[in-house]
């Protein structure tokens, strides 16, 4: 095990918790899920990240998801430098923002125009607030476990951050707002189907690829499910690929299963690393957005030239090729993981451009089943990580994200010192 050095990260951190809440700016950064405080990122190369003490980690956190072509690509810095020299936010319509909607239009089936926001969570307000307006309904169904950003009436149950922290919900949120949404488990079928007999819903809306739960697939037919419950019901189908969107396909997920969305929420991998989301959709849906329509959105940096130039890049750069090597990578990543992890009761869950390591001896379908693992060995077997070079997403309830960065050889590095991870665990009689 390699000694790390954390310093002049302690030092910042000291420091950052007198002048920011808990010493980071969202709260998983924190790393208390694991047992230990933060680490300050000096800069990126690649696959790798170097923190502020000079420690090198092979990255499978990303940025949580947007930088699927690693740290730093050369292509996307020319971009976002050009665009910068420029000028870095007029407030009115650029070129650019053009060029992005005609390249993510002809990339997501269903997504004939597209609002540009600065965040997942704005513009899965916007398209709630879409879905209200069409449907002159108000309650919105949607998942436990699921994490659709952090508007009042969307916090009920989520996951990710939320559930790193055990809190179910968020003091502050009114019960009025609470009151409008509809909780029901992911891959309940019949949980599914009665809310929408029950209720009149806005809106169905859900991650076709949950991933704030840990990586949970959707059981077969269920996806399908929704689509039909939606018609049946009313109520529009409300897709959220901010994490999903242009990583596991080069038109998401609803490109590999067929089931379209009335709107989608797409971001991270959008942005290229910079702030940047998007609700789209039908033309007659979207026109209903100010200033063609009555529902009003606004941003003043949606759209802003820095963000739309490093998307454009991005993008640019994910042909198929692309996909196909990211698979390969994932996959093998997947299948060195699970020979690693032998005698050890872990589940491996995978899909092209991400990754869970669920410490639990069973499948895991739900937020439920999530809630279920070993927490206290996933902790354990993070901070054994970190200490051979290797950093995680340091919570039980997020994905990793490999890169196209990541080489064979980087791959197999982590293998080893997964393995040897796990073994320091078992012998601490964790994890199994």
């Amino acid at each position: 095990m390699t000694a790390l050095t954390d310093t002049r990260s302690a030092a910042l951190y000291e420091r950052a918790r007198q002048l920011i809440p808990g010493g980071v700016n969202s709260p998983v950064r924190a790393m208390r899920a694991i047992g230990r405080d933060p680490i300050f990122i000096e800069r990126g190369e690649g696959a790798e990240i170097v923190d502020v003490d000079g420690n090198r980690y092979l990255d499978y956190v990303c940025s949580w998801g947007p930088l699927i072509h690693g740290h730093a690509h050369p292509q996307i810095v020319k971009a976002v430098r050009e665009a910068a020299m420029k000028g870095t936010s007029f407030g009115a319509p650029t070129p650019g923002e053009v060029e992005l909607a005609v390249e993510v239009t002809g990339r997501m089936k269903g997504v004939e125009m597209l609002r540009m926001t600065s965040s997942g969570t704005e513009a899965a307000m916007t398209a709630i607030r879409l879905a209200r307006a069409a449907t002159g309904r108000e309650r919105v169904l949607k998942f436990a476990g699921a994490y659709h950003g952090h508007s009042d009436g969307l916090l009920a149950q989520a996951g990710s951050g939320l559930a790193t922290q055990s809190l179910p919900a968020s003091p502050g949120v009114p019960l009025s707002a609470a009151a409008g949404t509809v909780v029901v488990a992911w891959n309940d079928a019949a949980a599914l189907i009665d809310a929408t007999d029950r209720y009149e819903l806005a809106a169905i809306l859900a991650e076709p690829l949950p991933a704030n739960m840990g990586l949970v697939h959707p059981r077969d037919g269920f996806l399908e499910l929704l689509r039909e419950r939606a018609d049946a019901s009313g109520a529009l189908l409300v897709l959220d690929e901010v994490i999903s969107g242009f990583r596991v396909a080069r038109g998401g997920v609803q490109e590999l299963t067929g089931v379209l969305a009335d709107l989608t929420i797409m971001g991270k991998v959008l942005g290229g690393g910079l702030p940047a989301a998007a609700v789209g959709g039908r033309t007659e849906l979207m026109a209903m957005l100010a200033p063609e329509g009555d529902v009003y959105q606004a941003g003043t940096l949606s759209g802003n030239p820095l963000a739309v130039a490093a998307g454009r890049a991005t993008l640019e750069l994910l042909d198929e090729s692309a996909y196909q090597r990211l698979g390969v990578l994932t996959d093998r990543l997947a299948a060195g993981l699970r020979e690693a992890a032998e005698g050890v009761g872990v589940q491996i869950s995978s899909a092209t451009g991400l990754l869970t390591v669920f410490f639990s001896d069973r499948p895991v379908n739900s937020f439920e089943d999530a809630l279920q693992c070993d927490a206290d060995a996933h902790a354990a077997w993070c901070r054994e990580l970190l200490a051979r070079g290797v950093y995680p997403p340091p919570s039980q309830f997020e994905a990793w994200f490999p890169s196209l960065a990541h080489t064979d050889a980087q791959i197999d590095r982590t293998v080893e010192a997964a393995a040897a991870a796990f073994s320091g665990i078992d012998a601490a009689g964790l994890g199994v």
